[in-house]
């Protein structure tokens, strides 16, 4: 897994991340992005530093 826990993801869009209480990792609260949430998962994606997010169309 790439995610390093920089948490941006989770900052930028609260609503489409969870973050683990055990090493601190952002995981997809949905598969499916709900339309009211699209443009923050878009930043989300390109603000993380890992690359470890994608979307799929």
């Amino acid at each position: 897994e790439r995610c390093q826990g920089h948490t941006l993801c989770a900052m930028i869009a609260p609503e489409s991340f969870e973050l683990s209480d055990i090493d601190g990792t952002a995981s997809p609260v949905n598969e499916v992005v709900p339309a009211d949430q699209e443009d923050a998962v878009r930043g989300a994606v390109q603000s993380c530093p890992e690359q470890a997010i994608t979307i799929e169309e």
